[in-house]
């Protein structure tokens, strides 16, 4: 009987051990330069325009969560976007290209989309845009302190080509959009930039342009922008094309674009397949799968220091799986591995904004679609947001593929922040950093050793399980407060000289005062 009780005490031991397994880890930073820069207020969301009645695998996601008719009123979804100081909005989506702007009144019967059989793009009609909605979508614009990009439609004045499937000839339209330019000036709305069409690049999805005529078309918008906007200080950015990078395409619209005409590249990103694929939650814990994608990335970086260097490249749409999100899985903890990478890898690779589909709507939401309560993601968004700044660091280890670690100077000086992305079930890390001040490569200097308290915000899901759509910080379930306000975001201080410890399927936000590298000064 006794060595019954010792051999399932010993059992059990081993298998707490197991599970409790900590593996050490020496990241180094390079902190001599900064590798890449993003905008201040890379961090952006999209609002789209699908109506209640956008239906995938047997569900319908979006609820009221459409521009035609999202709750402006809501106090969660104000106080959400409030939190950012500013958000970046982008006011765009599959069904921009079919949305006409009635500001003359001269539209009879001007109606939201509706549902139709064939004839039509995505299986919805014309929508027609009136200046009353117009006006209460930038009345709350205003109030949150939002930075609008609106994505103009692209296929307005263009008929579909007799010969060839899916592509739309003829020039650009643009009287439409400079009514509506026309009335955002004279009542004052501000938007930050203007993004021409959706996805019509490459093969597109529902419908294509030629790339040297979308080229025509940007210059054309620019145009547009610099008669109806003639300060250069005020002047909205150009952005385009919206879609799936497609190597020649990119590069022959680049090319043929003309000089200082876009001013964002931007491309979309939904690499985890169908919502409907039952192997996305696998995908989304899967380093070498996450690590695919970076080769798009650098090769939107590359086209444009090509050919357009004055320009940055943007993702400004990204679901990780497409028709409205991984079922089951987008609005969950387990997402956050994904999405928190994205903003990673995005970042070294030059990119200037990534925008999440959507702020609400689908699964993919940050705010849940009924409720407007935040989603795990909205989190991990707000605190890169507030931590992690524009300079992007050099940051790599030699440990378990499974840690994935980014780094930038801090978003507030003085010092540098890091995210740390656990994607391992069973094994957590004990981090011990070093500081590379050797432009010349070779050994890194010195181990770092902290003197100051780190400020450490470590994510986890609610009783362990990624599937959750509860996340807890140090420890603490994240809740809306009474007042509904989002809570507050508060640190663990951490001595400094002790290691950083990532716990199995957490993610971890760092920052670390006294970490003194050179490209942050």
């Amino acid at each position: 009987m006794t060595n019954f009780k010792s051999i399932t005490f010993f059992a059990v031991l081993l298998s707490c051990l197991s599970v409790s397994k900590a593996e050490k880890v020496e990241v180094v930073v390079e902190g001599a330069t900064f590798i890449a820069q993003t905008d201040e207020d890379f961090i952006c969301v999209a609002l789209d325009w699908w109506p209640t009645n956008k239906c995938d695998y047997d569900q319908c996601p979006w609820g009221q969560a459409g521009l035609f008719n999202l709750d402006l009123n809501n106090k969660i979804l104000e106080k959400a976007i409030k939190a950012f100081h500013p958000l970046r909005i982008r006011v765009g989506g599959s069904l921009q290209d079919q949305v006409v702007y009635n500001v003359q009144n001269n539209i009879e019967n001007c109606q939201p989309f509706q549902k139709q059989d064939k004839g039509f793009l995505f299986g919805f009609s014309i929508g027609c845009l009136d200046m009353k909605r117009w006006d209460e979508l930038n009345e709350f614009f205003n109030q949150t302190r939002a930075k609008v990009t609106f994505g103009l439609n692209a296929l307005i004045g263009r008929k579909e080509s007799e010969t060839e499937k899916t592509l739309w000839v003829g020039d650009w339209y643009s009287h439409n959009a400079r009514d509506l330019m026309s009335y955002t000036i004279s009542k004052g709305y501000k938007i930050d930039s203007y993004e021409l069409g959706n996805e019509l690049c490459g093969v597109g999805v529902s419908a294509r342009i030629e790339a040297k005529q979308y080229a025509k078309d940007m210059a054309t918008l620019k145009n547009l922008v610099k008669e109806m906007y003639p300060n250069p200080k005020t002047q909205p950015k150009i952005l385009g094309p919206g879609g799936f990078y497609d190597k020649k395409w990119f590069d022959t619209f680049l090319d043929a674009s003309g000089h200082d005409v876009i001013d964002g590249v931007t491309h979309h990103i939904y690499n985890l397949g169908p919502g409907n694929n039952p192997d996305v939650v696998r995908r989304v814990q899967d380093p070498f799968f996450l690590t695919q994608i970076a080769q798009t990335f650098k090769d939107v970086s590359n086209a444009i220091d090509k050919f357009a260097p004055w320009s940055g490249a943007w993702v400004s749409e990204s679901g990780g799986a497409y028709n409205s999100g991984g079922q089951l899985v987008s609005y969950t903890f387990a997402f956050g591995f994904w999405y928190l990478d994205q903003l990673g890898m995005t970042s070294i690779y030059n990119h200037k904004v990534y925008c999440r589909q959507a702020l609400t709507g689908g699964n993919y939401a940050l705010l849940n679609t009924t409720t407007f309560i935040p989603n795990p993601d909205y989190y991990g968004a707000l605190l890169w947001h507030r931590v992690m700044g524009s300079k992007v660091l050099s940051v790599t280890h030699k440990g378990s593929p499974y840690l994935r670690v980014y780094s930038h100077c801090a978003k507030k000086e003085p010092g540098v922040s890091f995210v740390f992305i656990n994607l391992s079930k069973n094994t957590s890390f004990e981090i011990d950093l070093f500081h590379d001040l050797n432009l010349n490569g070779g050994s890194p200097n010195f181990e770092f050793k902290g003197h100051k308290e780190r400020e450490e915000y470590h994510l986890t899901p609610k009783d362990g399980n990624i599937l959750s759509s509860v996340v807890l910080l140090n420890g603490t379930p994240l809740e809306l407060l009474d007042s509904l306000e989002i809570p507050e975001l508060k640190p663990k201080l951490v001595v400094g000289l002790t290691p950083i410890r990532i716990a199995a399927h957490s993610i971890a936000f760092v920052t670390i005062r006294d970490f003194n590298a050179p490209a942050c000064s």
